[in-house]
């Protein structure tokens, strides 16, 4: 299959590039007619339009469909999961880390399962949102390999402007979708993304290959586990069922936190006070369990106020019992019995996994900013550190202009400073930033 960007023969790959961006902006700009986009590949112009009928924006982050637990469940019971040691030996053999490319596995719908490769590369790609439990699908982030490779069920090579986001535009990327090796049915895709190198006919090559090859071990392991069942007369282990509840607690930018539960395919929705939403961020956060004086300390400021602690739990508990019956918290110490998420410790995720436009994406504020109590105000500094932090060692000056104009970064000299430190001299952005810098030192 051909690699060459568009369908002009005669122009240079950096023509070819200019002429995919034109019509790029042609199609987006509502002219879907115009001639420039003769010069795009049939594959990628049905792409292009696919993306927009599905109303894509072309500089959107994709969404975050997994966090971690969820992600760590799922991959558990996937049957790719058996396979990721032939994908790493096949795509990523010796140095991983310096390999210059990253390589995903992700499932049927196109949500990212596992991405390893390139430390570098990898950095830079999850400031796009390229990271484990992000959707790639076609109606989610517009013309990709993996969500194309999924739509039209076989490999396809997407060049930097042939995608239809342009924040994925500076990579390119080859993915296959891996079939189960009986119904033929799509059990999911891999992609190896990266520069120009991650685009030759060889890498096509070697990712149908393994495509193939992960096929071939999932009948071989199969038709292991039916001879071996056959012989010792036992029936087949059925699968262990993922626990379908999810909650997560929704703190950032919010005084009135709002939950959403998530149980046998019904979705709850529901406004909790302040008191309540401390009590239940601060059992979120501390899953091991608190005592009831910790507990009054934490949310009231002093370890005496167990009668008012007791009356706010009682409350608490019959909120809870309508709304979310599993999240009801025992006593002795006071804790969840299942897992409660919370946006901010999603965001906290994010900036582990090096996302970090995808998590100044979900910084909405700080958590539960109006709030006194002494447990959600350190919690609060530690996600704003974190934040902070993270922006000032890694991230892009795209990434930290934009938390510049947030309320947390607009008043930070530091982040202003290094934001100018890491523009181009002729930047037109470097007089705003200079004249806040010295209104800020004045």
């Amino acid at each position: 299959m051909t690699s060459s960007w568009s369908q002009r023969r005669d122009v240079s790959p950096e023509n070819a590039r200019l002429l995919i961006e034109r019509a790029h902006d042609e199609l987006l700009a509502g002219n879907a007619a115009d001639e420039r986009l003769g010069d795009v590949r049939a594959l990628v112009r049905d792409s292009w339009r696919r993306s927009l009928a599905s109303l894509v924006g072309a500089d959107a982050l994709p969404p975050l469909d997994l966090d971690l637990e969820a992600l760590a469940a799922y991959r558990r019971e996937h049957p790719l999961a058996v396979a990721i040691d032939m994908v790493r030996g096949l795509l990523l053999p010796g140095g991983a880390d310096e390999s210059g490319v990253v390589v995903a596995v992700g499932d049927a719908s196109g949500r990212l399962l596992w991405v390893e490769g390139d430390r570098t590369v990898r950095t830079l790609t999850g400031d796009v949102g390229f990271i484990e439990g992000t959707n790639w699908s076609e109606t989610a982030v517009g013309t990709s390999a993996p969500g194309t490779a999924l739509t039209l069920d076989h490999s396809v090579q997407i060049h930097g402007a042939e995608h239809f986001n342009r924040l994925v535009q500076p990579w390119s990327c080859t993915a296959a979708p891996v079939h189960d090796p009986e119904t033929r049915r799509v059990l999911g895709v891999i992609d190896v993304t990266g520069g120009v190198e991650a685009v030759t006919p060889q890498a096509q090559l070697l990712v149908d290959a393994t495509a193939r090859a992960i096929e071939g071990e999932l009948l071989v392991a199969r038709l292991r586990e039916r001879a071996q069942a056959a012989s010792s007369g036992l029936p087949r282990r059925p699968q262990r069922r993922v626990e379908a509840t999810h909650a997560t607690l929704r703190v950032l930018g919010r005084n009135k936190a709002v939950l959403e539960v998530i149980g046998d395919g019904i979705e709850t929705v529901s406004e909790l006070g302040p008191r309540h939403a401390e009590l239940l961020l601060m059992l979120a956060v501390h899953r091991q369990g608190l005592s009831a004086e910790r507990l009054g300390e934490l949310v009231y400021g002093e370890p005496d106020a167990s009668v008012t602690l007791r009356a706010e739990m009682v409350r608490l508990r019959k909120v809870l019992e309508r709304t979310a019956p599993a999240l009801v918290p025992q006593s002795r110490p006071y804790r969840l019995g299942v897992q409660l998420d919370t946006d901010a410790h999603q965001l906290l995720s994010l900036l582990g996994r090096g996302a970090h436009r995808v998590a100044l994406a979900a910084y909405r504020g700080d958590v539960l900013p109006d709030s006194v109590a002494p447990g959600v105000e350190e919690f609060r500094d530690t996600v704003r550190t974190a934040l902070r932090e993270a922006l000032l060692a890694e991230a892009s000056v795209d990434v930290l202009l934009a938390y510049a104009d947030t309320d947390a970064g607009a008043d930070d000299v530091e982040v202003l400073r290094l934001c100018l430190s890491m523009l181009p001299a002729r930047s037109p952005r470097r007089a705003g930033l200079v004249a806040r810098i010295e209104k800020l030192e004045a």
